[in-house]
């Protein structure tokens, strides 16, 4: 089959299964499966495209049409300018997740510092943060064994594996060391909202690193009450939150005797963000 066929089919089939992003979704797994860019299929459409080729490419659009997400399929997904791998272990990184990235490197811009990352999945956070401050090395902890050794392939992808580390614990039994930043992007969504989620979320990234508990802020709270033990005094703490959910952890920042250096909206004007600093 001719190469500008089959992606408009792929896409027919996605559209008719309600899949907005139907003609990019068609774009990006076959320039996947084929190791090519976008650019190159669009420049190359009366190419044919061989039996072992379309077979991969109907599987991956099946599982496309069951709503699992693009990344997840291609094992791979685009955050900061990088190719982070992720599978189902991991979650699939948001550009939203970016603008703590942009807020945190502001602050710490040619410093060299110590940063812990909790609840790290793909790594894709810490990672993205040694990248931009290369003087500074980092730890990433998360309870899931699978994600920490995602983490880790990612990690020596950047060529980032000797200023970083990945370990698997549990955030209350996590005593080591003092840290300059520390960063996370925990479960915050209501268990009783977990069923509102798009079927691409609920079906298929790990609940675990999306539960929050009856309010969304179970782990948020924890990671509060950690980082007094492990921050150094005047050190930041930047963590990413749900909607609607800035007033509550503002509060709980400052009972914990934290001061808000700052914040950030996201592309819906919610507030997604919050650095504070350790008095």
């Amino acid at each position: 089959m001719i190469l500008e066929n089959t992606i408009r089919k792929a896409s027919i089939v996605l559209r008719n299964n309600n899949i907005s992003s139907h003609q990019l979704d068609a774009e990006i797994i076959l320039s996947n499966i084929m190791g090519v860019t976008r650019e190159f299929l669009i420049t190359k459409e009366n190419l044919i495209i061989t039996k072992k080729l379309l077979e991969k490419y109907n599987h991956a659009i099946k599982r496309r049409i069951k709503k699992e997400p693009v990344a997840y399929i291609i094992g791979k997904k685009e955050f900061w300018s990088e190719n982070f791998i992720v599978n189902r272990d991991t979650l699939v990184p948001r550009p939203e997740t970016e603008l703590l990235i942009y807020k945190i490197v502001s602050f710490f811009k040619d410093k060299k510092i110590n940063i812990l990352d909790i609840g790290t999945g793909s790594g894709c956070i810490l990672l993205t943060l040694l990248k931009e401050l290369r003087f500074s090395k980092g730890i990433g902890i998360d309870i899931s064994a699978p994600a920490i050794k995602t983490a880790i392939v990612n990690s020596k992808k950047m060529g980032l594996f000797k200023r970083s580390k990945f370990k698997v614990f549990e955030m209350n039994k996590y005593q080591h060391g003092k840290y300059d930043l520390i960063v996370s992007n925990p479960p915050y969504i209501s268990s009783k909202d977990l069923k509102n989620l798009s079927k691409d979320i609920r079906n298929f990234e790990p609940i675990i690193a999306l539960n929050g508990g009856l309010d969304g802020l179970d782990l948020v709270k924890k990671v509060i009450y950690k980082s007094n033990k492990l921050l150094k005094k005047g050190g930041l703490l930047a963590i990413e939150i749900g909607n609607r959910q800035y007033l509550k952890v503002a509060h709980l920042l400052k009972q914990n005797g934290y001061r808000e250096k700052g914040k950030e909206l996201d592309y819906n004007n919610n507030v997604r963000c919050i650095i504070s600093t350790k008095m």
